[in-house]
C-alpha cells in the first residue's frame, strides 16, 4: 500500500473517539470519525475506507447492526470491521461474529494490540482490493477476447483460420479494402449436378452437398486457400490474397488434385445411391481486384479480374475428372506436374483462343 490506510472510528464517547483517533493518526494513518451508527454508514457510504473500528454501545443504532448493513452492500462486503466493547467479551464476539465482524477488541484498549490488528486487517483489505482489481482486468481481458472470437468467428467464414487469427491480431493490413494482386484461382462443380436436383428430393440433393462442402471445406483450409464463395455445387477458391503465400500455384493445383482424388471416394457411395455425379475443375493465374463487394449489412469478400472468368470458363469446359489449366500457369509449374494439351478452346468473353491443358498428376521424383 503507498499510505498506511484510512480508518473509520466510530464512538459516541468523544473522549474515547478522540483517544483512537489521535492514536491511529500518530501511526500515520488517515482517520474519519462519526458519533453514532447513522453517521457511521453515511461515512462508509461517501468516504473510501481500508478499515472501521466501531464501538459496540451506542443510542439509537448498535455496532451490531452498523456492521450487518455494512455487509449488506456488495461495495462494503468485504471492508474489514473491528467491533470495540467493554461488556462480556465471550458473549460479545459470539454476536459480533454473526453480524459479520473480522475482529473483535475490548475495552480498555491495549494499545499494541489495536495496532497490530489494525496492520493485519489492512494487509488483507490490501490483498482483497488486489484481487478485485484482478478480476476487473479478468473481466476486461475475458470480453476484448470475446469480441475477438466474434470477429474471428465472421473472418472466418471467408479466410483461412491462421489468416483470420493473423487478421485479428493485427498481424495483417485491412483485407476489404480494395487491391490489386496477382493470385491463382481455382473454380470447381459437380458434373452432372443440374440432373441431379431436378430427379431427386431436396433432402437427398441436401444430404450430397454436406458431404461435398465438408469434404471440400477441409481441403481448402489445408492448403490456406481462401474461399470466396459457394454456389450450389460450384466453388471459388483463390491463392495469395488476402496475404501472400509461399508458391500460390503449386497449393492451387495440390488442393485440386487433392480434391478430385476425395470427390472420387465421395462419388462411389454416390453411385450406390444412383447418383451421376463426377468432378470438373478450372484453373487460371492472373492480376485480379480484390475487396469487400456488397453494401451495408452484407459484405462479401471478392475477386474481379479476367483471371477469375478465365478460371470460371475453363471450369465449365472441363469434362469428368478434368483439371484444366491455362499455358500460362502450365509454364509456371511445368516441373511439378503431368499434363496432356486439350487444345486451343474459344472461351466465352475471350476474344482469342486460349491453350488449355489438363492436369493428369504430379511428376513422380
Amino acid at each position: 500500500m503507498s499510505a498506511p490506510g484510512r480508518v473509520l472510528v466510530v464512538d459516541d464517547t468523544p473522549v474515547n473517539l478522540k483517544l483512537l483517533a489521535d492514536l491511529l493518526t500518530a501511526k500515520g494513518y488517515a482517520v474519519v470519525t462519526a458519533t453514532s451508527g447513522v453517521e457511521a454508514l453515511a461515512k462508509v457510504e461517501t468516504e473510501p475506507l481500508d478499515l472501521v473500528l466501531l464501538d459496540v454501545m451506542m443510542p439509537g443504532m448498535s455496532g451490531y447492526e452498523v456492521c450487518r448493513k455494512i455487509r449488506e452492500k456488495t461495495a462494503t462486503a468485504m471492508l474489514p470491521v473491528v467491533m470495540v466493547t467493554a461488556l462480556d467479551p465471550g458473549q460479545e464476539r459470539v454476536k459480533g461474529i454473526e453480524a459479520g465482524a473480522d475482529d473483535f477488541l475490548t475495552k480498555p484498549i491495549h494499545q499494541p494490540e489495536l495496532l497490530a490488528r489494525v496492520r493485519s486487517l489492512l494487509r488483507v483489505k490490501s490483498l482483497w482490493d488486489q484481487v478485485a482489481e484482478l478480476n476487473r482486468t479478468l473481466e476486461g481481458r475475458v470480453a476484448e477476447q470475446v469480441a475477438q472470437l466474434e470477429r474471428l468467428g465472421r473472418l472466418r467464414r471467408f479466410f483461412s483460420p491462421q489468416l483470420a487469427e493473423a487478421i485479428v491480431n493485427g498481424g495483417a493490413d485491412d483485407p476489404l479494402k480494395s487491391h490489386r494482386r496477382e493470385v491463382t484461382v481455382v473454380f470447381l462443380d459437380l458434373r452432372g449436378f443440374t440432373a441431379f436436383s431436378e430427379t431427386s428430393e431436396p433432402e437427398e440433393v441436401m444430404s450430397v452437398l454436406r458431404e461435398y462442402h465438408a469434404a471440400m471445406g477441409q481441403i481448402i483450409l489445408e492448403h490456406e486457400g481462401t474461399l470466396e464463395r459457394f454456389t450450389g455445387d460450384g466453388m471459388m477458391i483463390f491463392f495469395n490474397d488476402p496475404t501472400p503465400v509461399p508458391n500460390p500455384t503449386e497449393r492451387a493445383v495440390r488442393m485440386a488434385l487433392a480434391m478430385r482424388a476425395r470427390v472420387d471416394e465421395l462419388m462411389r457411395g454416390w453411385r450406390k445411391r444412383g447418383y451421376e455425379l463426377d468432378f470438373g475443375v478450372g484453373i487460371a493465374q492472373g492480376y485480379a481486384t480484390l475487396g469487400a463487394i456488397g453494401f451495408e449489412g452484407r459484405w462479401d469478400y471478392g475477386a474481379i479480374g479476367t483471371v477469375t472468368n478465365l478460371a470460371a470458363r475453363l471450369c465449365g469446359e472441363a469434362q469428368p475428372g478434368q483439371i484444366l489449366v491455362s499455358r500460362r500457369l502450365l509454364t509456371a509449374i511445368e516441373e511439378l506436374i503431368e499434363a496432356a494439351p486439350v487444345g486451343e478452346m474459344s472461351l466465352k468473353g475471350f476474344s482469342r483462343s486460349v491453350n488449355v491443358y489438363n492436369v493428369t498428376g504430379l511428376r513422380s521424383a
